[in-house]
C-alpha cells in the first residue's frame, strides 16, 4: 500500500515539476521539435475599404505544428513587405518565416493587408502604414477573440508576437510604438484620421485586445525614434548598412520613388538603449535591403537570431545561436518633443466595413487593371484639363500627356511588362498617383 502511494506521489511531483519547468525545457520553442507543419490558408479575419475605395476581404495564412497536443502555445503575426504597394501572405520570406517557427512549436499567421498609396507622397505613405497597422491589429484581435470563444487555434495571448518583413517590419514597429493620436497628426489632421476609423480601425473583431509581447523589426523604420517610449514592449532588429530602400540609421524610404524620411534600426537601437528596452540587433554588415529573401544563408542567420529573441521573451534560459553584433555608423538622436493630447476612439463597430477616403476623386477609376494592351483612365471632372505622368519605378517619366476629354487611354505600345505609377494633375493642381500594372 505504502509502495503505492509512494509511487503516486512521486508521479504527482514529477507532474508537478514539469509544469513548473521553462516552456523551452524540452526542447520546445528553442528548436525543431516537430517535422510536419500543417497551413490553413486564406482564412478571412476581417475587411475593409481600400485607398480607391473597393472593399477588400482580409485574409491570412495560419501555420500549426502538425499533431500538436499543446493548448496555449505562442503566436507571430507576420506582415509582408512590397512598399505598401504589392506582396502577399504567401511571399517567400514570410513563408519560410512561418514555417520554420511552426517547426518550433508557434503558431504563424502571414496576413494580407490593404496595399495602395494615394496620394504617392509622405501624407499617402503614411495613411498607407495606418492602413497596414489597422489589417495588423484586426488580425491580432481575430485571435484573441478565438482564444474567448471557439479556441481553435489555441493561443497563448499572454505571448502575441508581431514582425515583418520591409514594409511588413514598419507596419509592426508603428503598431507597437506609434500609440498617440497626435504622434499621427504630424502627417495627417485629425478629421482625416478620424475618417479613416483611428489608430484602432474597423478593421474587424472590434473591441478585442490588441496588447502584444514584443515585436520582431526586419529591415524596417519608425516614423519618429521618439514614438519608442520608456515602459514599451521589447523588439529585436536586423538590418542591412547600405539598405537604399529602407535606410539602416536615418533617411528618405525610397521604394523606386522617394516618400518618407524615417528612423531606421540603428535609430531605435541607439534610442532603446538610452531608456532601457531591450532590443538585440544585428548588423548585415556591406549589405543592401532584405537579404534574407534571396539567400538560404541569410534565412538561416535571421532565424537564428529571432529565435534567441523569442526564447528570452518566453522566459527560457537556452543559450544564444546568434550572439547580437556591433553595430555601424554613428545615430545622432535629434531633438524630438513628445506630444500629449491623444484622441481615443470608441470600439463599438460603427455599422460598416469601412470608410471611403476618396470623396471628390481625381480619377473615377483606371480599367483595366493589370492590363495586357491598352489601359484607359475615366475623369471625375470632365470640363477640365488633366496632366498625365506615367513613371516606372526607377522614377523615369516614361510618358507626358495633357487631355481635355473624359477618357484617356495609355498605350501599352513598347513599354515593359511590370509596375508604373500614373499621375494625374488636374488644372487646379490637385494630384493623384496611383500604381498600375502591364502584364
Amino acid at each position: 500500500m505504502n509502495k503505492i502511494y509512494l509511487l503516486a506521489l512521486s508521479s504527482m511531483l514529477t507532474v508537478a515539476s514539469m509544469k513548473a519547468q521553462s516552456p523551452c525545457a524540452t526542447g520546445r520553442y528553442a528548436s525543431d521539435t516537430f517535422s510536419n507543419v500543417t497551413t490553413s490558408s486564406n482564412v478571412v479575419y476581417g475587411s475593409n475599404i481600400k485607398a480607391n475605395g473597393t472593399t477588400q476581404s482580409l485574409t491570412m495564412d495560419i501555420y500549426q505544428p502538425t499533431g500538436d497536443l499543446e493548448t496555449a502555445r505562442p503566436l507571430i503575426v507576420w506582415a509582408h513587405g512590397g512598399s505598401f504597394l504589392g506582396g502577399s501572405s504567401t511571399d517567400g520570406d514570410v513563408v519560410a518565416l512561418s514555417q520554420a517557427f511552426a517547426k518550433k512549436g508557434f503558431v504563424c499567421a502571414s496576413i494580407n493587408y490593404r496595399l495602395g498609396l494615394t496620394p504617392f507622397d509622405s501624407t499617402g505613405a503614411i495613411k498607407a502604414v495606418l492602413r497596414a497597422v489597422q489589417d495588423m491589429k484586426a488580425s491580432v484581435r481575430f485571435f484573441y477573440k478565438d482564444k474567448l470563444t471557439s479556441n481553435t487555434y489555441k493561443i497563448d495571448t499572454n505571448n502575441i508576437f508581431i514582425g515583418g518583413s520591409s514594409a511588413g517590419a514598419i507596419t509592426a514597429l508603428q503598431y507597437a510604438y506609434l500609440d498617440k493620436s497626435c504622434e499621427v497628426n504630424y502627417y495627417i489632421s485629425p478629421t482625416t484620421l478620424t475618417s479613416m476609423g483611428g489608430m484602432e480601425g474597423y478593421s474587424g473583431n472590434q473591441c478585442y485586445s490588441t496588447k502584444v509581447k514584443g515585436v520582431i523589426n526586419l529591415c524596417g523604420a519608425l516614423g519618429r525614434y521618439g514614438w519608442l517610449e520608456p515602459n514599451d514592449v521589447p523588439f529585436c532588429s536586423m538590418h542591412g548598412t547600405i539598405d537604399g530602400t529602407v535606410k539602416y540609421n536615418r533617411g528618405v524610404v525610397n521604394p523606386g520613388v522617394p516618400l518618407i524620411l524615417l528612423d531606421g534600426s540603428r535609430m531605435l537601437k541607439e534610442q532603446a538603449n538610452a531608456i532601457g528596452i531591450n532590443n538585440p540587433f544585428y548588423t548585415w554588415y556591406g549589405k543592401d535591403h532584405v537579404p534574407y529573401a534571396s539567400s538560404t544563408a541569410y534565412m538561416d542567420t535571421t532565424i537564428k537570431f529571432v529565435r534567441d529573441f523569442l526564447v528570452s521573451r518566453l522566459g527560457c534560459t537556452d543559450p544564444a545561436l546568434l550572439p547580437q553584433n556591433t553595430p555601424a555608423q554613428t545615430a545622432t538622436l535629434y531633438s524630438y518633443t513628445a506630444c500629449t493630447t491623444n484622441v481615443q476612439m470608441t470600439c463599438a463597430s460603427p455599422g460598416f466595413v469601412g470608410i471611403n477616403e476618396i470623396s471628390n476623386a481625381i480619377i473615377t477609376k483606371v480599367f483595366p487593371n493589370p492590363s495586357h494592351n491598352d489601359m484607359t483612365i475615366e475623369f471625375s471632372n470632365s470640363n477640365t484639363t488633366h496632366q498625365i505622368q506615367l513613371i516606372d519605378v526607377t522614377g523615369k517619366i516614361m510618358l507626358a500627356d495633357v487631355t481635355e476629354q473624359s477618357v484617356y487611354t495609355i498605350k501599352k505600345n513598347n513599354l515593359a511588362s511590370g509596375m508604373y505609377f500614373l499621375k494625374v494633375t488636374n488644372k487646379s493642381g490637385e494630384s493623384l498617383t496611383q500604381k498600375i500594372v502591364f502584364n
